[in-house]
């Protein structure tokens, strides 16, 4: 396997490793790079266009479009981050205990993935974020369970081809137990599969977060969102159409960012030639 050097898709890779990184480190220097307050109105410059002194137009109230951009990147940032790491980690214990253990475990956690599973990933988004009320935490939770059911299916799978191998098989015939070796051989040979879909879940986990926001139960004014300041720029679109281009914009290569880095994973990290066995080292 080359990650680096002149294979054809060198340049999707560093397309898709700048896109990412750059969509990254906006959202990290967001309080350094905003040239203004994020929240702080200037009633003098009311829907003003892009120009010299608002790079990016300012909104209805004032406020500069570009320093809400970053701060509300540095929110989707954390926002995906903290759900897909969540539902990561929970899915994966319950994937891999399921592939694992069969019997009575199997059914259990692939019909609550099922239950998950029978509604639309938007319309549970909702429904949990209407039933557990707007805020961050209830966001992150919503989110992380539409992603869940995705990394159990896929931990279950990929836990049910190594189980079988060889050297596995030796390590429980050598007395080791079912938490080793789910943790110190399971877990490090079904890892890039799962990280692949991490990032391609990263991107969409954005976007119900913007879904959210503009249907206004997720994150609340003044924390600035992309979605939220779509909704807010809906009653303002032949007066200042900067206000709905630059938040969807931003979505649009957030998103893309992180599918190609999935992508780029995907064709590259293949399970089947990285298999280790870690008692021996190899």
């Amino acid at each position: 396997m080359t990650l680096w050097g002149g294979s054809p898709d060198a340049g999707r890779r560093l397309a898709a490793l700048a896109l990412a990184g750059a969509v990254v480190a906006l959202a990290l220097l967001a309080s350094n790079l905003a040239p203004y307050d994020a929240s702080r109105p200037d009633f003098d410059a009311l829907l003003a266009p892009p120009g010299t002194t608002h790079l990016l137009g300012a909104d209805e109230l004032g406020r500069d479009v570009l320093s809400r951009l970053l701060v509300a990147g540095r929110m989707s940032l954390w926002i995906g981050t903290a759900s897909v790491a969540s539902s990561f980690v929970i899915g994966a214990l319950a994937g891999m205990s399921a592939g694992y253990f069969r019997s009575w475990v199997d059914a259990f956690v692939m019909r609550s993935v099922d239950l998950i599973s029978a509604f639309p990933a938007v319309l549970l988004a909702l429904a949990l974020g209407a039933t557990l009320g707007p805020g961050l935490g209830n966001v992150i939770v919503a989110i992380a369970a539409v992603n869940l059911p995705v990394f159990a299916r896929l931990a279950r799978t990929q836990t049910l081809v190594v189980r079988e191998l060889g050297f596995v098989e030796a390590r429980r015939s050598l007395g080791f137990g079912p938490v080793d070796i789910l943790f110190r051989t399971v877990a490090p040979n079904i890892s890039p599969p799962l990280l692949t879909q991490a990032c391609l879940l990263f991107g969409s986990s954005i976007l119900l977060e913007s879904y959210l926001s503009f249907l206004g139960v997720g994150i609340q004014p003044p924390t600035p969102t992309l979605g939220r300041m779509l909704h807010d720029a809906i009653g303002f679109l032949d007066q200042a159409p900067w206000l709905v281009c630059f938040p969807g914009f931003a979505i649009f290569l957030a998103v893309l960012g992180f599918n190609l880095l999935g992508d780029w994973m995907n064709d590259n990290l293949d399970p089947r030639e990285n298999l280790i066995d870690f008692e021996a080292g190899t």
